[in-house]
């Protein structure tokens, strides 16, 4: 389940009105169920995937993949697993938590685990997105945000590309500020 918090210390847990607040950035969330089977559960489950496993889940997810593509002409799509005990993880996550802009739409699917995604609105404020499974979000280009993971520290999410070169963060220099 989403949870949108404000610098005030405010909470929103309902879609529809967590959507109605992301609409001035052009934000999309929507609720993506996965079918949970046999073949599917347990790569969900697993803490770490073989690059063979991640394309076997992909695999099982792509008929998302393939409605997003005649929607929005996506061309690859791939999967990062982050946990705990990924090698240089902190590195890899440092590349996400400034604020930054993309000159593409950023788009993931959250498949399992949560994370947060960050935002500046227009007035200077931020908010702050708790995603969650079954969960997608398309951050459009030019939106200033960041990524970090939550206090879980997993999140298992497909990615969707318009180029094989993938999202570049160009950094804005805004701070991230501190939310009560």
């Amino acid at each position: 389940m989403a949870i949108l918090k404000f610098e005030d210390g405010r909470q929103i847990t309902v879609l529809e009105q967590i959507r109605k607040e992301l609409e001035p950035l052009k934000i999309e969330l929507s609720h993506w169920p996965i079918e949970k089977t046999a073949k599917v559960t347990p790569l969900l489950r697993a803490d770490t995937l073989t690059d063979a496993q991640k394309e076997e889940l992909l695999s099982c997810l792509d008929g998302r993949f393939e409605e997003q593509r005649a929607k929005f002409g996506y061309q690859t799509r791939d999967l990062v697993v982050l946990h705990s005990s990924v090698p240089k993880i902190e590195d890899m996550l440092k590349i996400f938590d400034k604020c930054h802009r993309h000159s593409d739409d950023e788009v993931r699917y959250i498949v399992d685990g949560s994370g947060i995604f960050g935002f500046t609105k227009a007035d200077g404020t931020q908010i702050m997105l708790t995603v969650e499974s079954e969960e997608f979000i398309r951050v459009p280009a030019g939106a200033e945000h960041w990524f970090v993971l939550d206090q879980n520290r997993r999140i298992k999410a497909v990615r969707y590309f318009t180029s094989k070169e993938g999202w570049v963060a160009n950094y804005t220099g805004t701070a991230v500020h501190s939310f009560g």
